[in-house]
C-alpha cells in the first residue's frame, strides 16, 4: 500500500521564480506560472501545524498540478512556532502581508520578465491543514480582498483543537497558552468565533484524518452557514489527511472541483 506521506517528499516542478514580501529568510513566496495569459492567482498556504519542522517544500506538487491546470500559484512561505517571530503574532501577520504584497509583486515581475499576464485581483486563499486555519483567519480579517477560499483538512476551531491537544500542544505553542490564559489571541486567531467572514468557502475533509478530526470541518461550516455564510463541506469518505494535497490521489478531483467553484462558480457536490 501507497504510504499518503509519499507526497511530502515527491519531487516537483521548481518554482518559476521567487518572491520575497518581507527581510525575513522565510518571508517570501514560490511562483509557478501557467502556459495561458489571464490565469486566476492562488495564493496557497502550506500545513505542519505551524511549526518551523514543515516548509513550503511539501506543496510543490499540489502547486506544480495547479500551475499545469491553468492557475498561477504562489505557495507562501512564513515564520513559524519554533523559530524567532513565529507564532502569535508574528505568523498571522506574515500571512497577511504576504496576501497583500504578493499580488502586486508578482503582476510586476511577470511584467518585467516579459511573461503572460496573470489575473491577480482578488486572489483565491487556499491551504492545507494548518494552511488551511490560516487561508480561513485571513479571510475573516480582509473579506474583500479574497475571491474565495479552499481550505483543505483545516483546523477550522482553535479552541477544540487545543482541547484534543492537536500534535502535541501544537495550538498552544503557536498562541501562548490555552484559552483562558490567553483569550485575546484566541478571539483574533480562531476562524470559528470570527463569522461570518462573507467569503466563499469551500472545506474539503476526509472522513478519515486521523491529524485533524474532520468533526472540527462540519462543526465550522454548520456555523459558518448559520452565520450566512456561502460555505460548503466536502467530505470524502476513506480519504486521511494527505490525500487532498496529493494530485496522484483519489480526493484531487474533489480538490480541483472546489477550485473550480471559488473561481468559476461550478457546481462543487457537497452537504
Amino acid at each position: 500500500m501507497t504510504d499518503p506521506r509519499d507526497v511530502l517528499s515527491r519531487p516537483a516542478r521548481p518554482a518559476d521564480f521567487t518572491l520575497r514580501y518581507g527581510e525575513h529568510p522565510d518571508q517570501v513566496a514560490d511562483v509557478r506560472l501557467p502556459a495561458v495569459a489571464g490565469a486566476p492567482l492562488v495564493l496557497f498556504i502550506h500545513g505542519g501545524f505551524w511549526r518551523s519542522e514543515w516548509d513550503r517544500a511539501h506543496v510543490g506538487p499540489l502547486a506544480a498540478d495547479l500551475a499545469a491546470r491553468g492557475y498561477a500559484v504562489a505557495t507562501i512561505e512564513y515564520r513559524r512556532t519554533g523559530q524567532p517571530g513565529g507564532g502569535w503574532p508574528g505568523t498571522f501577520s506574515d500571512v497577511a502581508s504576504a496576501a497583500v504584497a504578493v499580488p502586486d509583486l508578482l503582476a510586476k515581475e511577470v511584467a518585467h520578465r516579459g511573461l503572460l499576464p496573470v489575473s491577480v485581483d482578488r486572489p483565491i486563499l487556499a491551504g492545507h491543514s494548518a494552511g488551511g486555519h490560516l487561508a480561513l483567519w485571513y479571510a475573516s480579517v480582509a473579506p474583500d480582498a479574497i475571491g474565495g477560499v479552499v481550505a483543505l483538512a483545516p483546523v477550522a476551531d482553535l479552541v477544540r483543537a487545543y482541547e484534543l491537544d492537536l500534535d502535541d500542544g501544537a495550538v498552544a505553542a503557536l498562541l501562548g497558552g490555552a484559552p483562558d490564559a490567553v483569550p485575546t489571541a484566541y478571539a483574533s486567531a480562531d476562524p470559528m468565533v470570527n463569522l461570518p467572514s462573507t467569503v466563499r468557502t469551500v472545506v474539503i475533509h476526509g472522513a478519515e484524518d486521523p491529524f485533524v478530526p474532520v468533526a472540527i470541518s462540519r462543526a465550522y461550516c454548520q456555523r459558518a452557514r448559520r452565520a450566512g455564510d456561502d460555505t460548503t463541506l466536502v467530505e470524502l469518505a476513506g480519504v486521511e489527511h494527505f490525500a487532498v494535497i496529493d494530485p496522484e490521489s483519489a480526493a484531487w478531483p474533489a480538490v480541483l472541483a472546489a477550485f473550480g467553484t471559488v473561481t468559476r462558480g461550478e457546481a462543487v457536490p457537497g452537504d
